[in-house]
């Protein structure tokens, strides 16, 4: 069909606008202090010349800004756009025919070749009082300039010699007609998050188990006592589960059995009793007061709190008198309780999200998202999220974040691959990933270079968890304090985000026999636990968390890459910042049970560092100094003495070997 109108439709084809994700469908995303490289195929036909810009704003914001984009070559263009706030962009390309750049380059030919251009000259002069009707201040007063000295009596050389100087080329191009441009479509966003979203340390716990005395529930109060330790071993995200009131009915006893004795506490995941639901605390914890005076202490030591957000009810929460169309009834009148075959949560009711009153559930739970925001979370670990709809996650994120950009909200979600990138794509800014069971160097390799090399890297931040009050895995199980030490390393230094659950720390690895979960967990029983007690790593956690804080390459997501080595045990990988003044090498012994050997290969040459030129590394595990030379090193990591080690990487041309001990 022919295009109506009365001006020819646009002959430019703006192609390929990157980034972008399933065709615009989903933001990419970016932290505050980003820039966002914008690439595009431009053309048209013909040989004309071209210009092209990247429009964007805030999306709060009416007017754009916009960027100039260069051309790479093989009309591959791109610009840089400078991401300084806490919000959410947009921005498209527009690219349009650069009419005075043309009409310059084809009169600069003719007068190289010596030719007489009057006609060329009265053709630029036209151009020029066209683009006047656009200019003002000194931009102005270049093109009038140059008008004036076209419509003087000088001869064409002079006309020449200001009509092509490069002032006027660059005041013509700041006002330049857009007539006959293309926008591309459709109007893609990123995401800006703050840099919090992009690295920290998360410390997950029970806040009723951080109390000191046995059978009873600690305090808010109790529990604020146990963040000094917390902060000291450098996290800085205090993760609590469940904090709201406990159901009584078919409440769990210890090790999930299914009859609770009457002073065993219920699963903190079985929300809901007269006390209240989503919107009220457990009362052996305390009050709303209390929780917000345990919030401002996280503060306090540079620590943010994060809520776990279940979307589940216990048979007594308030929803289910109010609103039983939030729930599932079965044919003989009964509710349809959680299960996940063969296990079987009878205290856990789901919710539906397709009943009749949908709606007023979305309400509801934005409701509870807003009430905590309000009381000062920025921060929400999504229960489960899977088991929802996708499109009420995008919905709910996306109306949070258009008044509260700072809030970050976790999916914790072990499902299919595709589910959990779509749900990464629709507005989760962290996710969990399979790291918990990836041990071998080949599946560590392969799967860590898919979430942070590939377009994944776009919209996905890997939080690695080594355990989670889940999960305890057979690695941890069977391997002991080698195993905790040496997974933590890879969580803490592979990602710039991680995290683990209270006890990793101790090394507590007991497992209900043949299973992945922990004997006596304290999902079903208070604990109290014994923070000094022998074999604990609390000494290396901090050591790494202090690593991770003095070197900006580990604070960065998408800048790792693995290194060859000869021993299949050994994993090499490092982490650089964009402008080489900080340089992270890793080598972990993946076997926790026996020393291992061999070489790696690093790239020196990338580096700048000749083949025979020594180099310093800095080894920031032992604090020792040592020069290496050439890219081949050899090294034997013991898993007793530690099953890792963590360089700092110091090329320079001159060594001055007095400096180096070692």
């Amino acid at each position: 069909m022919k295009p109506a109108g009365s001006e020819a439709p646009s002959s430019v084809i703006v192609l390929d606008v990157r980034p972008q994700l399933d065709c615009g469908r989903y933001p990419v995303k970016r932290e505050v202090g980003d820039t966002l490289e914008v690439t595009a195929v431009i053309f048209k036909d013909g040989h004309d010349l071209l210009s092209a810009v990247v429009r964007y704003r805030p999306v709060r914001e009416q007017a754009w800004r916009e960027v100039p984009m260069a051309l790479l070559g093989n009309d591959l263009w791109s610009a840089s756009i400078p991401l300084t706030e806490n919000t959410r962009y947009q921005y498209v390309v527009e690219a349009f025919p650069d009419r005075f750049g043309t009409w310059r380059d084809g009169c600069a030919k003719k007068v190289e070749a010596g030719l007489e251009v009057p006609l060329e000259i009265e053709e630029g002069r036209l151009l020029l009082v066209e683009t006047l009707t656009r200019a003002s201040g000194p931009t102005r007063a270049v093109i009038e300039h140059a008008i004036a000295v076209a419509e003087s009596d000088a001869g064409q050389a002079a006309k020449a010699q200001v009509l092509l100087a490069e002032p006027l080329r660059n005041a013509v191009a700041a006002v330049a007609s857009r007539r006959g441009a293309t926008v591309s479509e459709p109007t893609l966003e990123v995401v800006v998050d703050r840099v919090r979203a992009r690295f920290a340390a998360w410390y997950s716990f029970f806040p009723r188990s951080a109390g000191t005395v046995p059978g009873r529930s600690a305090t808010f109060a109790e529990a604020a006592e146990r963040l000094p330790a917390i902060a000291a071993m450098g996290f800085d995200t205090a993760y609590l589960l469940p904090i709201h009131p406990i159901g009584t009915t078919f409440r769990k006893g210890p090790n999930n059995t299914l009859e609770a004795g009457p002073d065993d506490p219920g699963v903190p995941y079985a929300i809901g009793s007269p006390d209240g639901g989503h919107d009220a605390i457990d009362p052996a914890l305390g009050t709303i007061a209390d929780f917000v005076a345990f919030r401002v202490r996280a503060e306090e030591l540079g620590m943010e709190v994060a809520l776990d957000l279940a979307v589940q009810a216990s048979p007594d929460h308030p929803w289910v008198e109010a609103h039983p169309s939030w729930f599932t009834v079965r044919p003989d009148g009964s509710i349809q309780y959680a299960e996940n075959p063969p296990k079987k949560y009878q205290d856990i009711y789901p919710i539906n999200f397709e009943g009749e009153d949908w709606s007023g559930l979305w309400d509801e739970l934005l409701r509870v998202v807003r009430f905590w925001v309000g009381h000062g979370v920025k921060v929400f670990r999504v229960d489960n999220p899977h088991t929802k709809p996708v499109v009420f996650w995008q919905w709910l994120i996306a109306d949070v974040q258009a008044t509260n950009p700072e809030v970050i909200f976790l999916s914790e979600a072990f499902t299919k691959p595709h589910m959990m990138r779509t749900l990464a794509k629709a507005g989760f800014t962290q996710s969990y990933t399979y790291f918990t069971w990836r041990n071998a160097k080949h599946d560590l390799t392969e799967y860590l270079t898919e979430l942070t090399q590939s377009e994944m890297r776009e919209y996905y931040r890997g939080n690695l968890f080594p355990n989670t009050h889940d999960i305890l895995p057979v690695l941890l199980q069977e391997g002991g304090r080698a195993a905790f030490r040496m997974r933590l390393c890879l969580a803490a230094t592979l990602s710039s985000v991680y995290g683990i659950y209270s006890g990793f720390e101790l090394c507590e690895n007991t497992p209900v026999p043949g299973k992945e979960e922990y004997l006596h967990s304290e999902k079903y029983e208070f604990k109290v636990w014994d923070w000094d007690r022998p074999g604990n790593i609390i000494d290396e956690v901090t050591r790494i968390n202090r690593i991770r804080r003095e070197h900006p390459a580990l604070q960065e997501y998408d800048n790792l890459r693995f290194f060859d080595t000869d021993n299949d045990q050994l994993l090499c990988y490092g982490k650089a910042t964009a402008d080489r003044s900080d340089f992270i090498v890793v080598v972990v012994n993946l076997d926790p049970f026996e020393p291992r050997e061999g070489h790696i290969m690093l790239p020196i040459h990338e580096w700048g560092i000749e083949w025979h030129e020594p180099y310093r590394i800095r080894d920031l595990i032992f604090d020792e100094t040592h020069l290496w030379t050439g890219g081949r090193i050899w090294l034997r990591l013991d898993p007793e003495e530690s099953p890792y080690r963590i360089y700092a990487i110091e090329p320079w041309k001159h060594v001055d070997y007095v400096e180096v001990s070692g």
